[in-house]
C-alpha cells in the first residue's frame, strides 16, 4: 500500500517538476479541468517565495497527497508552523538581496540606452514620445496605459493588456512613479525603470519579488487636476 502511495506522490512529483514540458502535452479539455489546473497554478505562486529546491517540492507535493488521503504524518503545528515562517522569511531576505545587486546592474543597462537620463534618487527615465500637453505635480491625478515588466521581461502588470487606462492621484503611488511621471507632459510616452527601493522594496509583491528593480513603459493620456 505504502508503495502505491509513493508511485501517485512521484507521478504527481513529475507534474509539478516537469513544468513546461508537461503543460506542453496535456490538454485542457472541460473548464472542470481547466479549474484544477489553475487551482495548482495558484499554489505555486505562494510557494514561490520558499525558492522550493527539486527535493522539497516533491516533499510538498507528497505531504498534500498524504493529507488528501487521511495519511499524513502528524506533525506540532505550534512547532513547524514557526519553523516555515522562519525558513520563508530567510530564504525571501536572502531572494531580495540578490535581486536588489540584480536590479543593480539592469539600471546601470537601462541608463546606458540612448537618451536616458538618471535622477538623484536612481531613476531611469528614457523618453520615447514627446507629449504637447500639461505636467503633472506630485499631487495631481492622472490617467495613463502602463506596461509593468521584471529586468528578464516578464510582464507583472499591464493596463494595455488589460485594455482600460489607469487613473490615480500621485499621492497614492510608488515613490517612483511620484516623482517621474511629473517629468512627462499628457500625450508623451516614457520609459521609467525604478529602484527597489522606490517600488515595492525587499519584500515585493504578488508576482515581483522582493528587491525587484522594475520597468514601466508609461504614457500619460491626461492630467486631471
Amino acid at each position: 500500500m505504502k508503495y502505491v502511495m509513493l508511485k501517485g506522490v512521484c507521478a504527481l512529483s513529475m507534474l509539478c517538476l516537469a513544468g513546461a514540458a508537461i503543460a506542453t502535452e496535456v490538454e485542457l479539455q472541460t473548464d472542470e479541468e481547466k479549474v484544477f489546473y489553475y487551482l495548482g497554478t495558484s499554489l505555486s505562486t505562494s510557494l514561490a517565495p520558499l525558492d522550493p529546491t527539486d527535493e522539497e517540492v516533491e516533499l510538498i507535493v507528497r505531504g498534500l497527497h498524504d493529507a488528501l488521503a487521511g495519511n499524513a504524518i502528524e506533525l506540532d503545528a505550534a512547532t513547524f508552523g514557526p519553523k516555515l515562517n522562519e525558513i520563508a522569511q530567510q530564504r525571501m531576505a536572502d531572494t531580495a538581496l540578490r535581486e536588489e545587486a540584480a536590479g543593480r546592474d539592469y539600471l546601470r543597462q537601462m541608463a546606458a540606452e540612448d537618451g536616458a537620463i538618471t535622477t538623484d534618487s536612481g531613476i531611469v527615465i528614457r523618453e520615447l514620445v514627446a507629449g504637447t500637453g500639461a505636467s503633472p505635480t506630485p499631487d495631481s491625478t492622472v490617467t495613463a496605459h502602463y506596461h509593468g515588466t521584471l529586468r528578464d521581461g516578464t510582464v507583472f502588470d499591464s493596463s494595455v493588456t488589460r485594455g482600460q487606462p489607469f487613473t490615480s492621484s500621485l499621492g497614492k503611488v510608488i515613490p517612483c512613479w511620484r516623482e517621474a511621471i511629473p517629468s512627462m507632459q499628457a500625450g508623451g510616452k516614457s520609459k521609467i525603470t525604478c529602484p527597489a527601493e522606490l517600488a515595492y522594496g525587499s519584500r515585493g509583491s504578488g508576482a515581483i519579488p522582493g528587491g525587484a528593480a522594475l520597468t514601466f513603459e508609461v504614457e500619460l493620456i491626461e492630467v486631471i487636476e
